[in-house]
């Protein structure tokens, strides 16, 4: 569950990204957050994630109080969440495997366990076959695909995604699309950010938009 009430979010230069932002997400349900530009929606996920801390109001995620964390314990936080950012630091210097692999010793999983986890989650995106290439030979959809994996191989009960489709061609924006759609169904609660409504054409998922930080429709 996630959970925001009265959230403001303000940058030491007086830059006010979030306003009084109040909604709440049931475990697995699919949520996609829309704006334009600057509207807020990386802020608003970067905030799930702790990676940065409301000004005021209260942020509850999976009975954490993410506003009151301290640091130590911002990574047992994070062992739930995947989290697919803009800019996500690929290793170029390892392989695929090695990429996905990270997040798993970083936890202290044994090599036999991990092992089964990264060819799972490359499997499910797609990349199985590519375990032992080099990021730099993939192509953009591929990378993204590479992205994802990482952010499930935890298999997190929360999945969040900052415009995960930006720059990619119809057909790749579609298979993004819809592996985020087979989390869902499989009890994952996801949230995804995109720039246009467009995007969500058919969509029976219930939508946030974002208008210079304020919330129009929870």
């Amino acid at each position: 569950m996630i959970s925001f009430s009265n959230v403001y979010k303000r940058y030491p230069n007086g830059f006010e990204a979030l306003k009084n932002i109040v909604f709440t997400i049931k475990q697995g349900e699919m949520v996609f957050i829309t704006g334009h530009s600057g509207a807020g929606k990386s802020t608003l996920l970067r905030l799930i994630g702790a990676i940065e801390r409301p000004t005021t109001g209260g942020i509850i995620v999976n009975n954490s109080n993410v506003s009151k964390l301290k640091s130590r314990a911002i990574p047992f936080l994070r062992r739930n969440l995947g989290m697919v950012f803009q800019g996500q630091r690929i290793l170029f210097d390892r392989s695929v495997f090695d990429n996905v692999l990270l997040p798993l010793q970083i936890c202290g999983f044994d090599h036999w366990s991990a092992t089964g986890r990264v060819r799972a989650a490359l499997d499910k995106v797609g990349l199985l076959g590519k375990e032992k290439a080099l990021p730099i030979t993939l192509s953009g959809g591929e990378r993204q695909r590479l992205c994802i994996a990482r952010a499930v191989v935890n298999r997190p009960s929360i999945l969040i995604a900052d415009e995960p489709t930006a720059y990619l061609d119809a057909d790749y924006t579609r298979d993004i699309m819809n592996m985020f759609k087979s989390f869902h169904q499989v009890g994952v609660t996801v949230l995804i950010a995109l720039p246009e409504a467009e995007l969500l054409s058919g969509s029976q998922h219930r939508v946030l938009a974002l208008n210079h930080g304020e919330l129009l429709a929870t």
